[in-house]
């Protein structure tokens, strides 16, 4: 059936109306830099002298671990920590190295509710994850415990792995991990007690079980520190089943980069 005049009319003024409501946006609320605070030409982006502050991740780097090499040492290299102590999860990456900016844009998102930064910080992990992310079959955040989520109203990485489902079209699964216990926050603590405050954390949804048979999933978060939170976490999905585990975090921290 043919459109009425008054159908098209109305396409026609709302793309108009859209744009009126960016321009009168970008003027009340000019885009600013997440880092400096300076105006920038579009949401979603650093100002340049932020952005030659940032240190992606693109390699070379260590197949398992994801720890940057100073140069490059040939294919299948492993790092020292995925030879002395081999991970419950297949590979790791991260997008950005954690220290100034990123480490700022990772606090700012957990502690300060600036969901605003998830779409920027959604676009690095797209381009640090694309081949984790197109053979995977779900993408799984790490869980807060409930406590935690009524004390800040969002899971900062729930939030980054929706946005990535949604990118990628695959299947956002924030239900297939729970966490069962309430635990002191990691920061300030040493590896080996980050390790003990995360013994008996996690659990599988369990009729989330029959889903995880030979899948594959990835496991996201904000930032990878000494790994204990998503080592535990991917345990417990290898017990369920779980065919194939990458990690995927928006930053990582590096003490020395290798050779």
């Amino acid at each position: 059936m043919a459109k009425s005049s008054v159908e098209k009319m109305g396409n026609r003024v709302r793309p108009i109306g859209k744009k009126l409501l960016q321009a009168v946006a970008a003027v009340l609320f000019p885009p600013i830099c997440c880092g400096c605070g300076r105006r920038i030409d579009r949401i979603g982006t650093v100002c340049p002298q932020c952005w030659g502050k940032i240190q992606f991740l693109t390699g070379p780097y260590c197949p398992v671990m994801g720890v940057p090499f100073r140069f490059d040492v040939g294919d299948g290299f492993l790092c020292g920590e995925a030879l002395r102590e081999p991970p419950p999860f297949d590979c790791a990456r991260a997008a950005v190295l954690h220290k100034g900016l990123a480490q700022l844009m990772v606090s700012r998102l957990k502690y300060s509710r600036r969901l605003e930064l998830v779409p920027i910080m959604g676009q690095w992990l797209l381009r640090a994850g694309r081949d984790l992310l197109a053979e995977c079959d779900y993408i799984v955040p790490l869980p807060l415990h409930r406590r935690r989520f009524r004390q800040r109203g969002y899971n900062q990485s729930a939030e980054l792995a929706r946005y990535l489902a949604a990118k990628t079209g695959k299947i956002f699964a924030p239900h297939i991990l729970l966490r069962k216990k309430y635990t002191v926050p990691q920061v300030g603590l040493s590896a080996a007690e980050r390790v003990k405050n995360m013994r008996g954390v996690f659990a599988v949804e369990k009729a989330a079980r029959p889903q995880l048979l030979g899948k594959i999933v990835v496991l996201v978060d904000d930032v990878y520190t000494t790994g204990a939170t998503v080592k535990a976490a991917a345990r417990i999905l290898r017990r369920a089943g779980t065919a194939r585990i990458n990690v995927l975090t928006f930053s990582r921290v590096v003490k020395e980069m290798e050779f």
